[in-house]
């Protein structure tokens, strides 16, 4: 029997919690359900079918974020409406021609609810989904109960400066840090009382939906995903992992980047390493150790990867590996590695290796500050300070919206 399916989880997700109180604030309303194939309960049994099945509970439409519900579409992959086959019930994508649902799409329901694995970091489309689901209800007096589950960084971690004026996009919907420390129900309250939910520009004004939050059993802020006993469903293709999910923040600004440095994409480390073709890895290695990063080490790799620009080719450089997750600061791992990768191959400037891709730096960053200070010279002194000036001011705001200590 596999070991996964005999673990004793220590938490309850939202999904599991609402089943338990008879589907509370669901009986005789007509329901809408976004979600993929994260949203299961232990046993794996999906949201959608758990929904579907309650007699209790009149399920009338899904919609489908990236990837779309049932995990059928590919990364970036555009989702179209249609119908679930498992259930027949007809599907709305909100990744595709639009990414806010219209007021046809929510047409006949009551209630919408929300149930996806989070990552934990702002860039990841699902939270955005999740604001412009609540500014559509919101608009149309419709209701938003979210399924709570972990961050799988945990609650304490906050990294990041927050979204700046001009830079809010699907990749940083909300004026917050890079890494937010909440779990998704958390994030919703935080988005509806403070009036963050300004619309994918940030330009218009905030709206507030009735919204039910569904709170986990047993998650406390210090533990990490392996620690809640829960099995992994990944979110999307490149998150097969829940220690994908700390990698992520780490490696996928510098990610942004075209022709410059393959970070495991393609490969079976998404997110977990630094290589290129013309990279020596010893010397990288050792450059890097040079700096003593608190709770990060170093190792070389070589490696082929199966698809993308280096598809075939031998790349050589660095895996990396936290032995100290709290006292590593898991967003400048990438500009660190950067800095080592200038300073060995001055030639081999990100900036102007980008394909283009600069907007979309800025735009994941939140802010054009970063590449403007760092492209200078490369240094992460020179934007570490700015990265890290809004994280106090943001932990005691988001401490007010903590549902677990």
């Amino acid at each position: 029997m596999l070991a996964a399916l005999t673990l004793h989880s220590q938490v309850r997700t939202g999904i599991e919690v609402l089943e338990s109180r008879g589907f509370e604030g669901l009986e005789g309303k007509r329901v809408g359900l976004v979600t993929n194939p994260s949203g299961v309960d232990s046993h794996l049994r999906s949201t959608i079918d758990i929904l579907n099945d309650a007699p209790q509970v009149n399920l009338k439409k899904l919609f489908a974020p990236e990837h779309g519900v049932r995990g059928d579409i590919y990364a970036g992959g555009r989702v179209e409406d249609g119908k679930d086959p498992v259930t027949g019930l007809p599907v709305f994508s909100v990744y595709g021609a639009h990414r806010k649902p219209t007021p046809e799409m929510l047409s006949g329901l009551d209630i919408v609810v929300y149930d996806i694995q989070d990552v934990g970091s702002r860039s990841y489309t699902f939270i955005s989904t999740l604001g412009l689901v609540m500014r559509a209800c919101s608009e149309q007096g419709i209701e938003v109960m979210v399924l709570d589950r972990p961050n799988p960084l945990g609650g304490n971690k906050v990294e990041g400066c927050i979204v700046e004026d001009g830079f809010h996009s699907f990749v940083s919907e909300f004026k917050i840090p890079y890494i937010y420390g909440l779990t998704v129900g958390e994030l919703a309250t935080l988005i509806n009382e403070e009036g963050l939910n300004c619309g994918e520009k940030g330009d218009q004004k905030p709206l507030k939906c009735k919204l039910t939050v569904v709170p986990m059993e047993g998650w406390r802020r210090n533990m990490l995903y392996t620690d809640t006993g829960l099995p992994w469903v990944l979110p999307s293709p490149n998150i097969p992992y829940p220690q994908t999910a700390i990698n992520y923040p780490s490696a996928g600004i510098a990610g942004e980047f075209q022709g410059y440095l393959n970070i495991g994409i393609g490969y079976t480390l998404p997110f977990e390493v630094f290589a290129a073709e013309w990279i020596d890895a010893d010397r990288l290695k050792a450059r890097l150790d040079s700096y003593n990063l608190p709770g990060i080490a170093f190792r070389t790799i070589h490696f082929k990867p199966f698809s993308g620009s280096s598809q075939g080719k031998l790349v050589h450089g660095v895996q990396y590996h936290y032995t100290d997750f709290d006292a590593a600061c898991c967003t400048l791992t990438q500009f660190y590695v950067m800095q080592a990768v200038n300073e060995l191959y001055p030639s081999k400037n990100p900036f102007k290796l980008s394909g283009g891709r600069n907007g979309m730096f800025d735009k994941v960053c939140g802010t054009d500050y970063v590449r403007m200070a760092f492209e200078k010279r490369l240094k992460v002194e020179d934007i570490k300070d700015y990265w890290s000036k809004d994280v106090e001011e943001f932990k005691k705001l988001s401490g007010k919206y903590f549902i677990y200590h």
